[in-house]
């Protein structure tokens, strides 16, 4: 019997390097967004800014550039990746509903796109989990599954 697996199906190094790819670049994004929104960093509004921006309470600012920041680290390293997948779901679906749907889909008019890719990377990394190349087998048993 063969033990490689079928022609048509990745071997679990390929699925492991995949997933390490994907969530290099999702992560990149929010510690991006996040420090710009929860520390002023790159220019950004800071908390203040962003919440008055899009006329919202102050603590909305936070809590959005703290999801992103936290979020991003959670899926950079794999830690509790879950939990920063699933904070980073939810701002997503806040940006789709509150700013981009009514743009419609093409974001060079401020549409969709890059939100709903986004919120959909966020879904498969929830679903899957880090893979093999994080921080997370560092963890008690009881938190990896988060």
């Amino acid at each position: 019997m063969n033990s490689q697996a079928p022609m048509n199906m990745p071997a679990p190094a390929q699925i492991n390097s995949a997933l390490l790819i994907i969530r290099i670049a999702s992560a990149l994004a929010f510690l991006y967004h996040g420090s710009s929104i929860l520390f002023g960093a790159f220019g950004g509004p800071g908390p203040q800014q962003f919440a008055a921006t899009h006329n919202m309470p102050v603590t909305v600012g936070y809590l959005v550039g703290l999801a992103q920041f936290a979020g991003g680290l959670a899926v950079l390293t794999g830690i509790l990746i879950r939990l920063g997948a699933a904070c980073i779901a939810l701002v997503m679906l806040g940006a789709i509903f509150t700013v981009h749907f009514p743009h419609g889909f093409d974001v060079s008019n401020g549409g969709m796109e890059y939100a709903l890719t986004q919120l959909l990377l966020a879904i498969a990394l929830l679903l899957t989990g880090p893979g093999a190349y994080s921080l997370a087998s560092r963890l008690p048993a009881a938190l990896r599954r988060w």
